[in-house]
């Protein structure tokens, strides 16, 4: 059987999604698409343009317009991948805190979120790519060879979240961040537009009780 040649990993935030997208990616010789770039993408354009964030007809007309791609690291300066918007190369521009600050609301505009759901699709298409976020396997790439759906309980994805913050040495408190979890669990699920679910073929993996290397060990076997 061959190596799947479009991967989707969906689940909820904070669930181990991105740790696994680019360790399967870097084994597999493929692209790590974390979608999440792309609301990023979308923020820092409207801001560098003058554009209010609150102004959703405005920013969605950008979100329609912009041409977004996503590729291969063309540096190695840590980067995952390369994000350009109009041909402009942005990838660490979008990490700047303003981007931070705004990037919820604009990630949760319908017409932002179909939009870059077809700037996806096109990028997925192309094939050797592992693609994570909350839709893909549902609806950016229901077509993907594997689709994979990494799930963990919100006390667990609140308690490696807090170890994480505490091993860079900041300051943290699990109960704020569990109750982060539970909401942002909410809105992903409640949306309208592509709701948080794991697709109907794809595989559910629950990481509770199993660490990174034992999750990639499960997937990549799957692939190969």
């Amino acid at each position: 059987m061959p190596v799947p040649n479009i991967i989707a990993i969906d689940g909820p935030a904070a669930s181990g999604k991105s740790t696994l997208g680019k360790r399967l990616a870097d084994a597999l010789g493929y692209l790590f698409f974390d979608t999440g770039v792309m609301y990023r993408a979308v923020t820092w354009a409207a801001l560098q343009r003058g554009i209010p964030i609150e102004d959703e007809a405005e920013v969605t007309r950008l979100a329609e317009t912009a041409q977004i791609d996503v590729r291969p690291p063309s540096r190695d300066d840590g980067r995952a991948c390369d994000v350009l918007v109009d041909g402009v190369d942005c990838t660490w521009e979008t990490r700047r805190p303003e981007v931070d600050a705004n990037v919820s609301p604009v990630s949760a505009y319908p017409g932002v979120r179909r939009a870059l759901a077809a700037q996806q699709r096109r990028i997925g298409l192309r094939g050797r790519v592992v693609m994570v976020g909350r839709d893909i396997g549902t609806v950016v790439l229901p077509e993907a060879d594997l689709k994979i759906y990494l799930d963990a309980s919100p006390e667990e994805r609140a308690r490696r979240r807090y170890r994480e913050i505490l091993g860079r040495g900041g300051q943290a408190n699990y109960e704020e961040i569990l109750a982060g979890v539970r909401r942002r669990d909410e809105i992903d699920s409640t949306r309208a537009v592509a709701p948080l679910r794991p697709a109907e073929d794809a595989i559910i993996l629950d990481s509770d009780c199993l660490n990174a290397d034992e999750v990639f060990a499960r997937v990549e076997a799957l692939c190969r």
